[in-house]
């Protein structure tokens, strides 16, 4: 029978691409898996982490017998792998995200010593996804390595990392199971399902060649019912030299464009975050106990849903998920950019999610793509594509539907938006443009034009750096605060939409985009609602765990900014409870009944205690008043240097452009426009890359331009000065209006 053993430790890495004959452990150093060679440097800014050829070697001790197998797996190496055993060229990998096994059995040492290389590779090219997006691509071995010795016969453990048995089950108890082998078979197959340790199904079939389906039942079948009851059984295949299991779960769904997300027949609404898999100073290299700490406090939080973005995750986080019953969009990296020349690795890439995935009851749809119009627009290969990944989705698996994730500068008239089954959209008002108020309007507008077209949203969220804090939070100021405002409002939104299928909040963790230096950081995104090291639970958190948990608590927001420069001060708390009374220094302030959250105004003169309390449920926090601002709580100065009261009184020039007309206006004339086009480019300078590339849409455009200039320079937040604002009107103030 099959036994797998984890070969993770006593490995060597070099991180250098060194010949095979001039490999020697004696100048390498020695590591254990799971590991990057990029847990430093590509969280430090500058975008300038190693991206290369990298090399691991291990000797390893294998002895089977004449009717034994062994193989190689590798459940993740980013980017490319090529696999040598005892000198010979057996494997190439490309994607850094799946499985993948290597058949080392006519390659072994008959004196059972044998030498593993493993080259990797996650340098730029052209032919594997991901190559442009805003996270960092580690490098590495960076999830487990197994050693599986199994019978000649054997479930088939070749086909796209697989493991040989698919299983459809439906809520009425019936089971279709299909079987693949290695090769064509004479012998029995055995499928057994239990339900925990009973045996509530089985059956026996004869087989004669390399595949075999067969239908059970399970009678009173319980449901795997999402966070509420993730009921799980368990199927085990075995044929005379081998043997499989895979757990699964009866559970239907259905998204209805009015109603939402359905499950097993009732509404359910989906809440719940993306998430990125690394961690700060380990980046990829998790290991399990980091994964269950994370689904552990999307759980606490209250989510019933989670984007595994942007690749396959760890069969270990789908397992959890499974377990603890998250809902889980699962996707491949085809993002950013379509490459001509990596249309192959996107389909190989879609074919083993599916393969390897297929039997997780929590996953309930495939995601084809995320913002890949972002760069070079929509084009007619970018519709084939999409549409013939989307045909091999339902070829693969008739059960799940298809999404895709949108920019929300891609028109929604788009013929993007008809391929999939489900559509979404990553939208950012209230962050990278306008206010977080238009998010409501753009979905109320969608579904008015598009009734029959369930829509949701796939990402959505503002950065916040902990260390910046403010009583008046506005969009572009990185504070803990404004995060957990837009949230608030983002929350408030959807309770008034029901047709919303699903809302996914970008990120629950902080995660490493090299590239970036903003909000006080380098080489972070910060729209984690908790921070990179998982220390930290930022205030929107709270928020999300009031709406969504049914664990009592109360929660002061705003404890890290302790030191305020005002007399009068905002404490506000979240809390799932109905009532909330106030202490301040011990002394009774007031009592409010509310609805997720409160607001107090209350005076500080020194040092304070503030407690509020309900019940048995309490929290506390120390604030102090401050003569003068605290200014390590502002991120970017040039934001308080600009007032725009003050800009406002500018003197309009009457009869000549200027920064008060809409954009539209200052477009329609030629030589007005070449000021602002000019003045923009300059503006958008420092953001380089995708930022300065993108297309937006016809629709997103007309609504910038509908802006005043000044409204829409008050958008770009810490990349205009006031003194870019003084010397842009001054110019226009020379252009003549034209009638």
């Amino acid at each position: 029978m099959r036994r797998s053993t984890c070969i993770n430790d006593d490995w060597f890495f070099l991180k250098d691409n060194l010949p095979l004959a001039d490999i020697d452990a004696g100048k390498m150093e020695r590591i254990d898996l799971p590991h990057t060679w990029n847990n430093v440097d590509g969280q430090d800014g500058g975008n300038d982490y190693y991206r290369g050829t990298c090399v691991y070697y291990k000797k390893i001790k294998i002895y089977i017998s004449k009717n034994e197998a062994a193989y190689l797996e590798f459940n993740g190496v980013a980017m490319t792998a090529k696999v040598y055993f005892n000198g010979r060229e057996l494997f190439t990998h490309k994607g850094g995200y799946s499985r993948f096994r290597v058949n080392v059995t006519e390659h072994l040492s008959v004196a059972g010593e044998n030498d593993l290389v493993v080259y990797v590779d996650n340098g730029r090219n052209r032919e594997i996804y991901p190559q442009r997006a805003d996270f960092t691509f580690y490098g590495g071995i960076f999830r487990d390595v197994n050693l599986i010795i199994t019978g000649k016969n054997h479930f088939a453990l070749d086909y796209y990392g697989g493991n040989g048995v698919k299983i459809t089950p439906s809520v009425d108890g019936n089971v279709h199971v299909e079987c693949f082998f290695n090769q064509a078979i004479r012998d029995v197959l055995k499928v057994c399902i239990f339900d925990g340790g009973k045996v509530v199904s089985e059956k026996e079939v004869t087989v004669n060649r390399d595949r075999c389906s067969l239908d059970l039942r399970v009678e009173n079948v319980r449901l795997w019912d999402g966070v509420e009851d993730p009921h799980l059984y368990t199927l085990v295949a075995s044929i005379s030299d081998d043997e499989v299991s895979a757990r699964f779960g009866f559970r239907s769904f259905a998204i209805d464009p009015e109603r939402g997300f359905l499950l097993n027949g009732r509404e359910y609404p989906l809440i719940g975050v993306s998430r990125h898999q690394d961690r700060f100073g380990v980046g990829s290299a998790i290991t399990k106990e980091m994964h269950r700490e994370d689904l552990e406090m999307i759980f606490e939080m209250g989510a019933n849903t989670i984007r595994l973005a942007h690749y396959q995750h760890d069969q270990y986080v789908y397992d959890l998920c499974d377990e603890m019953g998250f809902l889980v969009w699962a996707e491949i990296p085809y993002i950013s950019e379509h490459m001509e020349e990596a249309v192959d690795n996107i389909f190989t890439q879609m074919t083993e999610l599916i393969v390897q995935n297929y039997n997780h009851p929590s996953i309930y749809c495939w995601g084809l793509s995320n913002e890949i119009t972002v760069v070079g627009g929509e084009t007619e290969e970018i519709i084939d594509v999409h549409r013939k990944l989307n045909e091999l989705c339902h070829r693969l698996d008739a059960t799940r539907v298809t999404t895709i994730a949108n920019l929300f500068t891609l028109d929604t008239d788009s013929e993007l938006n008809r391929i999939p089954d489900v559509r979404a959209y990553n939208l950012y008002f209230g962050w990278y443009v306008g206010d977080y108020s238009e998010t409501g309007k753009w979905l109320d507008e969608f579904h008015r034009k598009y009734p029959s077209l369930g829509i949701g949203i796939s990402e959505y969220g503002a950065d916040a750096n902990v260390q910046f804090q403010t009583s008046s939070p506005i969009r572009g100021d990185y504070s803990e605060s404004y995060q957990a405002l837009y949230h608030e409002n983002m929350l408030k939104m959807r309770e008034t939409r029901p047709y919303i299928w699903v809302m996914y909040v970008w990120n629950m963790f902080d995660f490493a985009s090299d590239a970036r230096d903003e909000g006080g950081k380098k080489g972070i995104n910060q729209k984690g609602l908790v921070s990179f090291d998982r220390k930290i639970k930022k205030d929107a958190f709270y928020i999300y765990k009031a709406y969504l948990s049914r664990e009592p608590f109360v929660h002061i927001s705003g404890r890290r900014y302790r030191k305020r420069n005002e007399s009068r001060t905002e404490v506000k708390i979240y809390s799932n409870l109905k009532e909330i009374s106030l202490y301040v220094d011990g002394m009774f302030v007031e009592r409010k009944e509310g609805n997720k959250v409160f607001v107090f105004d209350i005076e500080i003169s020194g040092v304070h205690t503030v407690k509020a309390v309900s019940g048995p449920y309490w929290d506390e926090i120390e604030i102090e008043y401050s003569e003068i601002s605290n200014e390590e709580y502002v991120c970017d100065k040039r934001m308080e240097i600009i007032n725009w009261f003050e800009i406002d009184l500018i003197e309009r020039k009457e009869g000549y452009y200027s920064v008060f007309d809409s954009v539209y206006e200052i477009k329609k004339n030629e030589a007005s426009r070449n000021i602002y086009e000019n003045w923009m480019a300059k503006i958008l300078a420092p953001l380089g890359g995708i930022a300065k590339e993108t297309k937006l849409s016809d629709d997103l455009q007309e609504r910038l331009d509908k802006m005043t200039l000044k409204d829409h320079l008050k958008m770009m937040g810490r990349l205009v000065s006031e003194e870019t604002i003084y010397n842009l009107n001054e110019e226009l103030n020379k252009i003549k209006k034209t009638i």
